[in-house]
């Protein structure tokens, strides 16, 4: 099988993106900054559905969209939370918190594979809907960012945030004791 598939280019796409991504907000650019996470959370809609109408679902895409997912995430929070004196922040406390559930998962799952060998962890739709609203919170975020406005949008989409955090967050901790005898 080929390992360049159109999904893992789209994938290696968002990493690509990620760094851009950031340049743009250090240098104050709210407008490229916007453009290029934007075009980053596309690939992540797509590269999933790409590589399953293809059928070239690859165990690199299997590893690296997630990987890919967690850095784009992981660069936004952050840059959304330094503040750069744009209109709309990103709370730090939002950001401890998404960072300690997914550091949770990670040695959740070490864990669970040193004790019952190597086991796969399917994304939940909590997992699924936490990427979403956590890439529709950067969006709006660097949306009313480039047009300097605070918007209560915002606030709604860093407590809907929190929420589908803890929610996913329980959800992958209750999977992962099932796993172990």
């Amino acid at each position: 099988m080929e390992i360049l598939t159109p999904a893992n280019q789209l994938t290696l796409l968002r990493l690509a993106l990620v760094p851009v991504f950031a340049l743009c907000m250090l240098y104050d650019r709210p407008g490229w900054a916007l453009a290029a996470f934007a075009a980053a959370a596309v690939t992540d809609l797509f590269d999933g559905l790409v590589a399953r109408w293809f059928r070239q679902q690859t165990t690199l895409g299997a590893w690296l969209d997630p990987m890919a997912d967690k850095l784009l995430l992981l660069t936004m929070f952050v840059m959304l939370t330094i503040p750069f004196g744009q209109a709309n922040r990103l709370p730090i406390w939002l950001t401890v918190f998404v960072i300690s559930r997914d550091v949770g998962i990670i040695l959740t799952v070490a864990i669970v594979n040193l004790a019952m060998g190597p086991r796969t962890f399917r994304p939940s739709i909590f997992g699924k809907a936490a990427t979403a609203i956590y890439l529709l919170t950067g969006v709006a975020t660097l949306f009313f960012n480039y047009l300097r406005q605070s918007s209560p949008v915002v606030t709604w989409l860093v407590y809907a945030s929190l929420v589908i955090t803890l929610v996913s967050g329980v959800d992958y901790l209750r999977r992962s004791a099932r796993s172990l005898p």
